[in-house]
Protein backbone atom coordinates (compact mmCIF):
# COMPACT_ATOMS: atom_id res chain seq x y z
CA UNK A 1 0.00 0.00 0.00
CA UNK A 2 2.91 2.42 0.75
CA UNK A 3 4.76 1.59 -2.20
CA UNK A 4 1.54 1.86 -4.16
CA UNK A 5 1.48 5.79 -2.57
CA UNK A 6 4.95 6.62 -3.50
CA UNK A 7 4.56 5.63 -7.48
CA UNK A 8 1.46 8.13 -7.20
CA UNK A 9 3.76 10.67 -5.80
CA UNK A 10 6.68 10.59 -7.96
CA UNK A 11 4.32 10.60 -10.73
CA UNK A 12 2.22 13.95 -9.12
CA UNK A 13 6.21 15.28 -9.32
CA UNK A 14 7.17 14.48 -12.84
CA UNK A 15 3.65 16.17 -13.98
CA UNK A 16 4.55 18.98 -12.07
CA UNK A 17 7.84 18.91 -13.36
CA UNK A 18 6.90 18.20 -16.96
CA UNK A 19 4.48 21.73 -16.52
CA UNK A 20 7.08 23.65 -14.80
CA UNK A 21 9.64 22.45 -17.95
CA UNK A 22 6.56 23.22 -20.48
CA UNK A 23 5.66 26.86 -18.86
CA UNK A 24 9.55 27.95 -19.10
CA UNK A 25 9.63 26.36 -22.89
CA UNK A 26 6.61 28.24 -23.47
CA UNK A 27 8.53 31.57 -22.25
CA UNK A 28 11.27 30.94 -24.28
CA UNK A 29 9.58 30.87 -27.30
CA UNK A 30 7.71 33.71 -26.43
CA UNK A 31 10.75 35.52 -25.95
CA UNK A 32 12.39 34.50 -29.02
CA UNK A 33 9.58 35.18 -31.16
CA UNK A 34 9.53 38.64 -29.73
CA UNK A 35 12.85 39.44 -30.16
CA UNK A 36 12.10 37.92 -33.96
CA UNK A 37 10.30 40.66 -34.97
CA UNK A 38 12.81 43.05 -33.76
CA UNK A 39 15.08 41.41 -35.29
CA UNK A 40 13.32 41.23 -39.21
CA UNK A 41 12.28 44.78 -38.42
CA UNK A 42 15.97 45.52 -38.02
CA UNK A 43 16.74 43.46 -41.25
CA UNK A 44 13.97 45.04 -43.27
CA UNK A 45 14.62 48.42 -42.32
CA UNK A 46 18.60 47.30 -42.98
CA UNK A 47 17.29 47.01 -46.71
CA UNK A 48 15.15 50.25 -46.88
CA UNK A 49 18.85 51.83 -46.16
CA UNK A 50 20.29 50.26 -48.54
CA UNK A 51 17.86 51.03 -51.17
CA UNK A 52 17.79 54.27 -49.88
CA UNK A 53 21.65 54.83 -50.32
CA UNK A 54 21.81 53.21 -53.67
CA UNK A 55 19.04 54.85 -55.19
CA UNK A 56 20.65 58.80 -53.76
CA UNK A 57 24.36 57.56 -54.92
CA UNK A 58 23.05 56.28 -58.49
CA UNK A 59 21.08 59.35 -58.91
CA UNK A 60 23.63 61.88 -58.32
CA UNK A 61 26.32 60.20 -60.39
CA UNK A 62 23.81 60.41 -63.45
CA UNK A 63 23.79 64.44 -62.24
CA UNK A 64 27.90 64.27 -62.49
CA UNK A 65 27.42 61.95 -65.98
CA UNK A 66 25.12 64.26 -67.80
CA UNK A 67 26.81 67.66 -66.85
CA UNK A 68 29.92 67.49 -68.86
CA UNK A 69 32.33 67.25 -65.29
CA UNK A 70 33.55 63.98 -66.50
CA UNK A 71 35.17 65.68 -69.81
CA UNK A 72 36.82 68.87 -67.89
CA UNK A 73 37.59 68.39 -64.23
CA UNK A 74 40.15 70.71 -64.20
CA UNK A 75 37.08 73.25 -64.04
CA UNK A 76 36.96 74.23 -60.25
CA UNK A 77 33.62 76.12 -60.80
CA UNK A 78 32.09 73.78 -62.94
CA UNK A 79 33.39 71.07 -59.83
CA UNK A 80 31.80 73.30 -57.31
CA UNK A 81 28.78 73.99 -59.41
CA UNK A 82 28.56 69.84 -60.30
CA UNK A 83 28.95 68.57 -56.87
CA UNK A 84 26.14 70.90 -55.36
CA UNK A 85 23.46 69.62 -58.04
CA UNK A 86 24.59 66.43 -57.15
CA UNK A 87 24.35 66.80 -53.59
CA UNK A 88 20.80 68.37 -53.74
CA UNK A 89 19.68 65.43 -56.06
CA UNK A 90 20.53 62.72 -53.79
CA UNK A 91 19.49 64.47 -50.94
CA UNK A 92 15.55 65.02 -52.11
CA UNK A 93 16.17 60.94 -53.80
CA UNK A 94 16.85 59.60 -50.11
CA UNK A 95 14.07 62.02 -48.18
CA UNK A 96 11.29 60.77 -50.66
CA UNK A 97 12.54 57.19 -48.98
CA UNK A 98 11.33 55.25 -46.14
CA UNK A 99 12.91 53.78 -43.06
CA UNK A 100 11.83 51.41 -40.10
CA UNK A 101 8.37 52.97 -41.38
CA UNK A 102 9.10 56.87 -42.02
CA UNK A 103 10.94 59.05 -44.29
CA UNK A 104 14.64 59.89 -43.77
CA UNK A 105 14.83 63.49 -42.82
CA UNK A 106 17.92 65.98 -44.30
CA UNK A 107 19.24 66.49 -40.66
CA UNK A 108 22.83 66.24 -41.11
CA UNK A 109 23.06 62.54 -39.72
CA UNK A 110 20.86 60.19 -41.59
CA UNK A 111 21.79 61.46 -45.12
CA UNK A 112 25.79 61.77 -45.57
CA UNK A 113 26.88 62.45 -49.01
CA UNK A 114 30.63 62.66 -50.19
CA UNK A 115 31.55 63.41 -53.81
CA UNK A 116 35.41 62.65 -54.92
CA UNK A 117 35.84 64.10 -58.59
CA UNK A 118 37.90 62.92 -60.96
CA UNK A 119 41.66 63.92 -61.38
CA UNK A 120 42.33 67.16 -63.72
CA UNK A 121 43.51 65.97 -67.58
CA UNK A 122 47.35 67.38 -66.36
CA UNK A 123 47.07 64.16 -63.54
CA UNK A 124 44.91 62.30 -65.10
CA UNK A 125 44.88 58.74 -63.49
CA UNK A 126 42.12 55.48 -63.27
CA UNK A 127 39.85 57.15 -61.44
CA UNK A 128 36.47 58.78 -62.24
CA UNK A 129 33.75 60.82 -60.04
CA UNK A 130 32.45 58.75 -57.36
CA UNK A 131 29.72 59.60 -54.34
CA UNK A 132 29.12 57.80 -51.61
CA UNK A 133 25.98 58.06 -49.90
CA UNK A 134 25.47 56.84 -45.99
CA UNK A 135 21.70 56.33 -45.03
CA UNK A 136 21.78 56.17 -41.03
CA UNK A 137 18.92 55.91 -38.41
CA UNK A 138 20.17 55.88 -34.56
CA UNK A 139 16.50 55.83 -33.73
CA UNK A 140 15.19 52.54 -34.72
CA UNK A 141 12.72 51.81 -31.77
CA UNK A 142 12.09 48.40 -30.64
CA UNK A 143 9.14 46.24 -29.62
CA UNK A 144 9.86 43.76 -27.45
CA UNK A 145 13.87 44.37 -26.78
CA UNK A 146 12.56 47.26 -24.67
CA UNK A 147 11.70 44.24 -22.34
CA UNK A 148 15.62 43.76 -21.94
CA UNK A 149 16.18 47.30 -21.53
CA UNK A 150 16.64 48.10 -25.06
CA UNK A 151 14.48 50.67 -26.37
CA UNK A 152 16.06 51.75 -29.72
CA UNK A 153 18.95 50.33 -32.47
CA UNK A 154 21.12 52.05 -35.22
CA UNK A 155 20.86 51.19 -38.56
CA UNK A 156 23.02 52.19 -41.43
CA UNK A 157 24.04 50.92 -45.18
CA UNK A 158 26.53 52.80 -47.66
CA UNK A 159 26.83 52.86 -51.38
CA UNK A 160 29.08 54.07 -53.76
CA UNK A 161 28.26 55.01 -57.27
CA UNK A 162 30.51 55.69 -60.31
CA UNK A 163 30.36 57.95 -63.34
CA UNK A 164 32.71 56.12 -65.45
CA UNK A 165 34.11 58.28 -68.39
CA UNK A 166 36.70 55.69 -70.04
CA UNK A 167 38.43 58.90 -71.80
CA UNK A 168 42.23 58.81 -70.98
CA UNK A 169 42.21 55.96 -69.34
CA UNK A 170 43.98 53.75 -71.49
CA UNK A 171 46.91 55.44 -70.97
CA UNK A 172 47.50 54.78 -67.68
CA UNK A 173 45.66 51.76 -66.87
CA UNK A 174 46.11 49.54 -70.33
CA UNK A 175 42.75 48.18 -69.77
CA UNK A 176 40.07 50.41 -69.47
CA UNK A 177 36.50 48.87 -69.73
CA UNK A 178 34.79 50.97 -72.81
CA UNK A 179 31.14 51.71 -72.54
CA UNK A 180 28.74 50.51 -74.10
CA UNK A 181 25.39 53.18 -74.46
CA UNK A 182 22.08 52.18 -75.64
CA UNK A 183 19.64 54.41 -77.26
CA UNK A 184 22.05 55.35 -79.59
CA UNK A 185 21.45 57.68 -83.00
CA UNK A 186 22.61 55.66 -86.37
CA UNK A 187 24.77 59.26 -87.07
CA UNK A 188 28.37 58.17 -87.09
CA UNK A 189 31.21 61.16 -86.87
CA UNK A 190 34.38 61.05 -88.36
CA UNK A 191 37.20 61.94 -85.43
CA UNK A 192 37.53 65.42 -86.85
CA UNK A 193 37.07 68.71 -84.65
CA UNK A 194 33.87 70.33 -86.15
CA UNK A 195 35.79 73.31 -85.68
CA UNK A 196 38.03 72.66 -88.81
CA UNK A 197 42.00 72.65 -89.23
CA UNK A 198 42.08 68.73 -89.25
CA UNK A 199 42.68 68.44 -85.42
CA UNK A 200 41.12 65.48 -83.70
CA UNK A 201 38.07 64.93 -81.26
CA UNK A 202 40.48 61.70 -79.71
CA UNK A 203 43.66 60.17 -79.15
CA UNK A 204 42.38 57.34 -81.65
CA UNK A 205 45.02 55.07 -79.69
CA UNK A 206 44.46 55.91 -75.76
CA UNK A 207 40.59 57.74 -75.84
CA UNK A 208 42.27 61.07 -74.59
CA UNK A 209 39.94 64.17 -75.75
CA UNK A 210 41.88 66.21 -77.48
CA UNK A 211 40.57 69.93 -76.32
CA UNK A 212 38.24 70.23 -73.50
CA UNK A 213 36.92 73.84 -75.12
CA UNK A 214 34.22 71.36 -77.13
CA UNK A 215 32.20 71.30 -74.09
CA UNK A 216 29.47 73.75 -74.55
CA UNK A 217 30.65 74.96 -78.52
CA UNK A 218 27.63 76.26 -80.30
CA UNK A 219 28.43 75.50 -83.57
CA UNK A 220 27.28 77.55 -86.57
CA UNK A 221 28.13 74.48 -88.76
CA UNK A 222 25.15 72.47 -88.24
CA UNK A 223 25.46 68.81 -88.07
CA UNK A 224 24.26 67.38 -91.72
CA UNK A 225 24.54 64.01 -93.47
CA UNK A 226 27.03 63.16 -95.92
CA UNK A 227 26.88 59.94 -97.90
CA UNK A 228 28.92 57.27 -97.62
CA UNK A 229 31.08 57.83 -101.28
CA UNK A 230 32.18 60.93 -100.34
CA UNK A 231 35.67 61.78 -97.62
CA UNK A 232 34.49 62.57 -94.17
CA UNK A 233 34.34 65.91 -93.66
CA UNK A 234 34.18 67.90 -89.95
CA UNK A 235 30.68 67.88 -88.48
CA UNK A 236 28.98 65.64 -91.46
CA UNK A 237 27.69 62.31 -89.99
CA UNK A 238 27.37 58.85 -92.35
CA UNK A 239 24.41 56.97 -91.69
CA UNK A 240 24.43 53.71 -89.94
CA UNK A 241 22.84 50.98 -91.38
CA UNK A 242 20.20 48.63 -89.42
CA UNK A 243 22.88 46.01 -88.83
CA UNK A 244 24.20 47.83 -86.70
CA UNK A 245 21.47 50.19 -85.56
CA UNK A 246 17.95 47.51 -86.12
CA UNK A 247 14.55 49.36 -85.94
CA UNK A 248 13.05 49.69 -82.99
CA UNK A 249 9.44 48.38 -82.25
CA UNK A 250 8.88 50.44 -79.19
CA UNK A 251 9.59 54.22 -77.81
CA UNK A 252 8.38 55.43 -80.87
CA UNK A 253 6.55 58.77 -79.81
CA UNK A 254 4.06 59.68 -82.50
CA UNK A 255 4.95 62.19 -85.40
CA UNK A 256 2.99 64.10 -88.06
CA UNK A 257 4.42 62.19 -90.94
CA UNK A 258 4.99 58.65 -91.06
CA UNK A 259 8.19 57.48 -90.03
CA UNK A 260 10.36 55.19 -92.55
CA UNK A 261 12.58 52.71 -90.71
CA UNK A 262 15.88 55.51 -90.84
CA UNK A 263 13.53 57.60 -89.01
CA UNK A 264 12.59 55.31 -86.58
CA UNK A 265 15.95 55.04 -85.22
CA UNK A 266 16.08 58.48 -84.76
CA UNK A 267 13.00 59.36 -83.01
CA UNK A 268 13.10 55.96 -81.04
CA UNK A 269 15.51 54.13 -79.10
CA UNK A 270 17.72 52.02 -80.35
CA UNK A 271 18.68 48.61 -77.92
CA UNK A 272 21.34 47.12 -79.33
CA UNK A 273 24.18 48.79 -76.99
CA UNK A 274 27.19 50.49 -79.28
CA UNK A 275 30.09 49.38 -78.23
CA UNK A 276 33.27 50.67 -77.64
CA UNK A 277 35.86 49.25 -79.88
CA UNK A 278 32.86 47.69 -81.40
CA UNK A 279 32.62 47.92 -85.73
CA UNK A 280 29.44 49.61 -87.28
CA UNK A 281 28.43 49.11 -90.41
CA UNK A 282 27.63 52.60 -92.73
CA UNK A 283 24.62 52.49 -95.39
CA UNK A 284 26.32 52.49 -98.87
CA UNK A 285 23.72 54.69 -100.45
CA UNK A 286 24.53 57.92 -101.52
CA UNK A 287 21.17 59.03 -100.34
CA UNK A 288 22.70 61.93 -97.58
CA UNK A 289 18.88 61.62 -95.45
CA UNK A 290 19.14 65.11 -94.21
CA UNK A 291 14.96 65.74 -95.45
CA UNK A 292 14.50 62.48 -93.12
CA UNK A 293 16.80 63.73 -90.53
CA UNK A 294 14.62 67.27 -90.22
CA UNK A 295 11.51 65.09 -89.75
CA UNK A 296 12.85 62.59 -87.34
CA UNK A 297 14.73 65.05 -84.85
CA UNK A 298 11.11 67.20 -84.89
CA UNK A 299 9.40 64.06 -83.91
CA UNK A 300 12.03 62.75 -81.15
CA UNK A 301 12.61 66.60 -79.45
CA UNK A 302 8.90 67.22 -80.29
CA UNK A 303 9.99 70.84 -81.79
CA UNK A 304 7.79 70.52 -84.89
CA UNK A 305 6.77 74.20 -83.60
CA UNK A 306 9.65 74.71 -82.27
CA UNK A 307 8.80 74.14 -78.93
CA UNK A 308 11.25 71.75 -78.19
CA UNK A 309 13.23 71.61 -74.46
CA UNK A 310 15.89 74.27 -74.42
CA UNK A 311 19.32 74.77 -72.79
CA UNK A 312 19.66 77.91 -70.40
CA UNK A 313 22.05 79.97 -72.42
CA UNK A 314 23.40 82.03 -69.29
CA UNK A 315 26.78 82.01 -69.12
CA UNK A 316 27.44 80.35 -72.73
CA UNK A 317 26.50 77.62 -72.63
CA UNK A 318 28.46 76.17 -70.20
CA UNK A 319 28.43 72.98 -68.14
CA UNK A 320 26.77 71.79 -65.77
CA UNK A 321 24.30 72.09 -68.46
CA UNK A 322 20.78 73.04 -67.82
CA UNK A 323 17.55 71.64 -69.75
CA UNK A 324 14.56 74.00 -69.94
CA UNK A 325 11.49 72.14 -70.82
CA UNK A 326 9.60 73.94 -73.77
CA UNK A 327 6.05 74.25 -74.59
CA UNK A 328 5.71 70.63 -76.22
CA UNK A 329 7.57 68.23 -73.40
CA UNK A 330 5.52 65.03 -72.82
CA UNK A 331 5.77 65.15 -69.43
CA UNK A 332 4.02 68.04 -69.05
CA UNK A 333 6.10 70.59 -66.26
CA UNK A 334 5.14 73.87 -67.29
CA UNK A 335 7.25 75.71 -69.82
CA UNK A 336 10.58 76.84 -68.19
CA UNK A 337 11.27 74.34 -65.99
CA UNK A 338 14.57 73.09 -65.30
CA UNK A 339 15.08 69.50 -66.36
CA UNK A 340 17.35 66.50 -65.37
CA UNK A 341 16.67 64.56 -68.81
CA UNK A 342 15.47 65.53 -72.03
CA UNK A 343 14.79 64.03 -75.05
CA UNK A 344 17.28 66.30 -76.93
CA UNK A 345 20.09 64.97 -75.42
CA UNK A 346 21.60 62.34 -78.03
CA UNK A 347 24.60 60.49 -78.06
CA UNK A 348 26.88 59.65 -81.32
CA UNK A 349 29.25 57.36 -81.87
CA UNK A 350 32.91 58.33 -83.48
CA UNK A 351 34.52 56.26 -85.30
CA UNK A 352 38.67 56.88 -86.40
CA UNK A 353 38.20 58.35 -89.28
CA UNK A 354 41.36 59.23 -91.11
CA UNK A 355 40.90 60.96 -94.28
CA UNK A 356 40.15 58.33 -96.47
CA UNK A 357 36.47 57.38 -97.84
CA UNK A 358 35.18 55.20 -95.15
CA UNK A 359 35.09 51.30 -95.52
CA UNK A 360 32.76 49.33 -93.51
CA UNK A 361 33.17 48.37 -91.18
CA UNK A 362 34.51 51.28 -89.04
CA UNK A 363 35.19 50.98 -85.34
CA UNK A 364 33.98 53.34 -82.61
CA UNK A 365 36.68 54.57 -80.82
CA UNK A 366 34.41 57.47 -78.69
CA UNK A 367 30.92 59.14 -78.29
CA UNK A 368 29.69 62.46 -78.55
CA UNK A 369 26.75 63.83 -76.18
CA UNK A 370 24.93 66.58 -78.17
CA UNK A 371 21.79 68.68 -77.16
CA UNK A 372 19.56 68.94 -80.29
CA UNK A 373 18.81 72.84 -80.35
CA UNK A 374 15.19 73.29 -81.37
CA UNK A 375 15.95 76.73 -82.96
CA UNK A 376 18.18 74.90 -85.56
CA UNK A 377 16.37 71.95 -86.96
CA UNK A 378 16.06 73.17 -90.39
CA UNK A 379 12.92 73.10 -92.92
CA UNK A 380 11.94 69.07 -93.13
CA UNK A 381 12.24 69.59 -96.93
CA UNK A 382 13.59 71.56 -99.14
CA UNK A 383 15.96 74.83 -98.44
CA UNK A 384 19.03 74.96 -98.19
CA UNK A 385 19.23 73.54 -94.29
CA UNK A 386 16.77 71.03 -94.98
CA UNK A 387 17.72 68.06 -92.14
CA UNK A 388 20.97 70.55 -90.86
CA UNK A 389 20.83 70.48 -87.22
CA UNK A 390 22.00 72.75 -84.66
CA UNK A 391 24.04 71.23 -81.84
CA UNK A 392 26.01 71.95 -78.40
CA UNK A 393 28.36 69.69 -77.03
CA UNK A 394 27.32 68.22 -73.81
CA UNK A 395 29.80 65.55 -73.14
CA UNK A 396 33.03 63.58 -74.90
CA UNK A 397 33.57 59.94 -74.10
CA UNK A 398 36.86 58.31 -75.40
CA UNK A 399 37.84 54.74 -75.34
CA UNK A 400 40.68 54.34 -77.67
CA UNK A 401 41.38 50.74 -79.69
CA UNK A 402 43.29 49.17 -76.93
CA UNK A 403 39.98 48.38 -74.18
CA UNK A 404 39.40 44.61 -74.28
CA UNK A 405 37.89 44.59 -71.08
CA UNK A 406 33.81 43.57 -70.97
CA UNK A 407 31.80 46.68 -71.88
CA UNK A 408 30.06 48.69 -69.42
CA UNK A 409 26.64 49.41 -70.16
CA UNK A 410 25.18 52.97 -70.26
CA UNK A 411 21.94 54.24 -70.75
CA UNK A 412 19.95 56.03 -73.33
CA UNK A 413 20.77 59.53 -71.00
CA UNK A 414 24.42 59.73 -71.55
CA UNK A 415 27.38 57.57 -72.89
CA UNK A 416 29.01 58.07 -69.71
CA UNK A 417 28.18 54.84 -67.57
CA UNK A 418 27.06 54.69 -64.27
CA UNK A 419 27.51 52.19 -62.12
CA UNK A 420 27.28 51.19 -58.52
CA UNK A 421 30.74 49.96 -57.15
CA UNK A 422 29.38 49.08 -53.25
CA UNK A 423 27.91 47.12 -51.49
Amino acid sequence: MKRAENIAGRKREEGIVILLVAVFLLFVVAAIAALAIDVVSFYTARSEAQLAADGAALAAARVIANSGMTSNPADVALVANVESLARTVATQVAVHNKVGGRNLIDNGTEITITIVPAPSPSTAGSANPLVTVKIARNDLPTFFARIFGRTQVAVSATATAEAYNPSGLNAVAGDAPPVAPVCVKPWVLPNLDPRGGGAQIFDPATGNIKDTTLLGANFARRLFAQPSTVAPSRWRFYAGDQTSFPVPTQSIPSCTVPPTDYQKTVAGCVQTPISCGGPMQLDSSAYPYNSETGQAVNCLTHSENNNGDSLDNAGGPNPPFNFIAGDDNPLAPPPGTKLLVSNSVVTVPVYNSGGAIPISPVHVIGFVQLFLNPDGNGAPTGGPNAGHIRTTVINLVGCGTNATSPPIFGNGGSAVAVRLLSP
